[in-house]
């Protein structure tokens, strides 16, 4: 797939390196000469256009791009003018980053549907996180249904999944199991590395260190984190 990131800040330049990485081709665009430079090495193509010029988005192929994504984040004014000049010229998928209520308002009104806010998702994310101590990573698929990483502790030490009765008790479904293991590094040292072990059954003993994946709704986590803690 194409993808056009317009805007290399911190947030685009992590996109178009995590898209790049993932084997898509990516056309970073910034008006940042040092920006461009930085990535030149790191992502498919960069180039250094200013978006807000009609004349100069005409030379990318917008019309080929699975997805154009405008990262613009300090430059409000800058972000709404290049997502009009993209709606101008008909481009089937926009994304745009916004950083305030009142950006996603005007970015809406152009008629942008797909907007995303990576600070607001980050806080909220941190929030979580915070407020459930137990929990190493989460991830939200949809209303409040999220895939997360909780430590197992002492309560799950040797017992069976089965036993442990998260399903009954908490109406969760063990995904995986993580499990920590020794490795040496290329520099000697030793490291912790989680491991899978792969898909599990009621059989499969959890042990103090692992750490269980889990699915499940918001509330019904947190109570199972408020018991392990």
């Amino acid at each position: 797939m194409k993808f056009i990131i317009i805007g290399l800040g911190n947030f685009g330049a992590w996109l178009a390196q995590s898209l790049t990485s993932a084997g898509h081709d990516v056309i970073g665009i910034d008006t940042n000469m040092i920006r461009v430079e930085a990535l030149k090495d790191k992502i498919t193509h960069v180039v250094k256009i200013d978006s807000t010029d009609i004349t100069a988005l005409k030379t990318l192929p917008l019309k080929d791009a699975s997805a154009v994504v405008v990262c613009i984040g300090e430059d409000v004014g800058a972000s709404i003018q290049t997502t009009a000049l993209l709606k101008q010229l008909k481009i089937k998928r926009i994304i745009c980053r916004v950083i305030s209520p009142l950006h996603e308002t005007v970015i809406t009104a152009i008629g942008v549907d797909e907007v995303v806010h990576p600070e607001q998702d980050a806080a909220e994310q941190l929030s979580k996180k915070l407020d459930l101590v137990q929990i190493i990573e989460s991830f939200e698929i949809s209303n409040n249904y999220y895939v997360v990483e909780v430590k197992a502790t002492l309560k799950f030490n040797e017992i069976s999944i089965g036993d442990s009765k998260i399903f009954e008790n908490y109406d969760l479904q063990v995904i995986t199991l993580l499990r920590p293991e020794s490795k040496e590094s290329i520099f000697g040292f030793e490291k912790t590395v989680k491991n899978s072990i792969g898909l599990v059954d009621n059989s499969t003993i959890i042990l103090t260190d692992d750490i269980i994946v889990i699915y499940g709704h918001i509330k019904n986590i947190r109570r199972l984190v408020n018991d392990l803690s």
